[in-house]
């Protein structure tokens, strides 16, 4: 018959199929080109700093003007994925971080290149946002651990493998100024094949049969209903502007994850730095440093999304398996930042960095499932959104912080003192978040 097509045979099937994880698995890589690029400035500044003779003044604003246009950006794109198809929407922009990172390859002053780095930083704030509300979409609450490590793992890969592609790019292509080009185009390739998967969504991708449809939807519509019945008793509006800025949770969740993030860019952005200044490390062996960093920070963002699912399943509450999670990882952060200060071998320094950096993954993993978990579903993009605003200030100021205080002192004593009290600051805030119950419910 006419009908009888491969999309029949395919809806026909009573085994649901695992679209969805291909879906995430687009968003693995989507995240992994998106921090390599946020990260190929900061492996490369070894070599810049002395070609276009920058201070660590002039270094920490650098680094810092990415977030300016990220940070911005995130309260509308929030909303915007609320309006339109988040995949798409994460795959156009992707184009835009392909072409902003090849202009960077030409620039000449410090000016221009904050200025690229703005542009770059608008491109991109789609990612967060539009992962989170991905989430919500396709993935049933007790799935999305697995989610959230998929979208917090990305950031990982694509800076460990930044670390040794950029030393490859920077001998292959005569310097920073290739391997910034190269990194450019490597991106709008990668962007591009992602594209067909990212497309759609549960109800028109003509790879999901009607099981795996079936699935989703009945979840969702559980969760939705669940949500909607606390709300109705509690007779307060369901996702009103206002009761999430009135509302204790989202400000203890977005205070929490202000102090992940200010450890995770304060390290991406000056730790090849760090290595470079106190462990004496030429530009191949911070490459390789950062390889093994980051390599292990993908096993804690993975484990981490593997065992909160396996907890949630086994019947422990959920605000157990968050505040739990975030507890220990922030009280070993923080220990790790502090040991940090009185190392002298580059072996112990890489060792802690990537105890830290495996918890500070953990921590980013349970984040990341906070804003479906806490928001309506309507909201999620918008909520995810404004919890990356808020978070990506600390993008803005602490690569800043970190160049005055290096520039004033000659030393990275005090930027780890730092780090120790971000540490407990993403040990301590969560502990005010009650996950087991929706904001307006």
């Amino acid at each position: 018959m006419a009908s009888a097509s491969s999309t029949p045979s395919l809806e026909s099937s009573g085994k649901p199929t695992k679209v969805r994880w291909y879906v995430f698995v687009a968003v693995l890589v989507l995240c992994t080109i998106n921090y390599f690029d946020r990260a190929v400035i900061s492996l490369c500044m070894p070599v810049m700093e002395k070609d276009l003779h920058f201070g660590p003044e002039v270094i920490g604003i650098i680094l810092s003007s990415f977030f300016w246009g990220y940070t911005l950006a995130q309260i509308p794109v929030g909303w915007i994925c609320d309006r339109v198809r988040a995949g798409t929407l994460l795959v156009s922009s992707g184009i835009l971080w392909g072409i902003f990172q090849i202009f960077t390859g030409f620039i000449s002053s410090a000016r221009v290149l904050m200025f690229l780095r703005a542009l770059l930083g608008i491109s991109e704030a789609p990612m967060y946002p539009a992962g989170s509300k991905l989430q919500s979409i396709w993935l049933p609450s007790t799935e999305r651990g697995r989610g959230a490590a998929l979208l917090a793992a990305g950031s990982d890969v694509g800076i460990a493998l930044g670390g040794p592609l950029v030393v490859l790019f920077l001998a292959w292509l005569g310097g920073w100024r290739g391997a910034l080009i190269a990194a450019g185009v490597l991106t709008i390739v990668v962007v591009l094949v992602c594209y067909r998967i990212m497309n759609s969504d549960p109800n028109t991708s003509p790879r999901v049969n009607q099981a795996e449809r079936d699935y989703i939807r009945n979840a969702l519509v559980q969760e939705y209903e669940a949500s909607q019945k606390e709300r109705l008793a509690s007779g307060t509006a369901a996702g009103s502007a206002v009761a999430y800025l009135k509302n204790h949770n989202f400000w203890a969740m977005c205070m929490g994850f202000c102090c992940a993030d200010a450890l995770y860019y304060g390290l991406m952005t000056w730790g090849p730095l760090y290595l470079s200044h106190t462990q004496h490390l030429n530009i191949k062996s911070v490459g390789g440093s950062i390889f093994i960093i980051y390599a292990v920070a993908v096993a804690g963002a993975l484990s981490g999304g593997y065992f909160t699912d396996k907890w949630r399943l086994s019947g422990v509450r959920l605000n157990t398996v968050m505040h739990g999670g975030l507890a220990i990882a922030g009280a070993v952060i923080a220990l790790s930042m502090y040991l940090l200060r009185a190392v002298t071998t580059a072996y112990i320094a890489i060792v802690l960095l990537s105890i830290a950096m495996f918890f500070l993954k953990w921590s980013f993993c349970l984040y990341w499932q906070s804003p479906a978990v806490i928001a309506q579903r309507k909201d999620v993009g918008t909520v995810a959104g404004t919890m990356n605003f808020i978070g990506n200030l600390a993008g803005v100021v602490t690569p800043i912080c970190v160049g005055l205080i290096v520039g004033a002192t000659g030393s990275y004593f005090w930027v780890l003192l730092m780090f120790v009290a971000f540490g407990l600051g993403n040990c301590l805030f969560p502990w005010f978040v009650n996950y087991e119950k929706k904001i307006g419910a």
